[in-house]
């Protein structure tokens, strides 16, 4: 006897975060990278912007979460996994894509770090001009 368990899945990016997100009907539990979601991302901000799809579409306790990350920092993780459960949700239900998108949360943000120029100490910065 096989059960089948619907599980909705969505890939997010971020920075240099790719975030792989798998939603099941549950109690609103996030399991990142195999730890407790308030323990991966211990401040506030991050976890705010990881719950906004769920909050926004008012699905926080009817789905668990699971999550793999990897690349980038604290804050990309965090846009990439945001990016990922509103992508989930749209499997979910389709009638959510107003409601996502009016909140800019399917948009995955394109900025990047900018490279490193030749002649010059970074991207933006220059040698300091000597007139003589």
């Amino acid at each position: 006897m096989e059960t089948t368990l619907t599980e909705y899945l969505g890939t997010g990016r971020r920075k240099e975060a790719v975030a792989r997100v798998r939603l099941r009907p549950g109690t609103g539990r996030i399991v990142i990278n195999g730890r407790q979601f308030e323990k991966y991302f211990p401040i506030e901000t991050h976890r705010m912007v990881v719950t906004q799809p769920l909050d926004v579409t008012e699905l926080r306790s009817q789905f668990d979460v699971r999550v793999n990350v990897k690349g980038g920092g604290p804050s990309g993780q965090a846009g990439a996994v945001r990016h990922g459960i509103a992508r989930a949700l749209l499997q979910y239900n389709a009638e959510l894509r107003p409601t996502l998108k009016s909140h800019g949360l399917l948009t995955r943000d394109p900025r990047a770090k900018e490279r490193k120029k030749a002649g010059q100490p970074g991207a933006r910065k220059r040698f300091q001009f000597s007139k003589r």
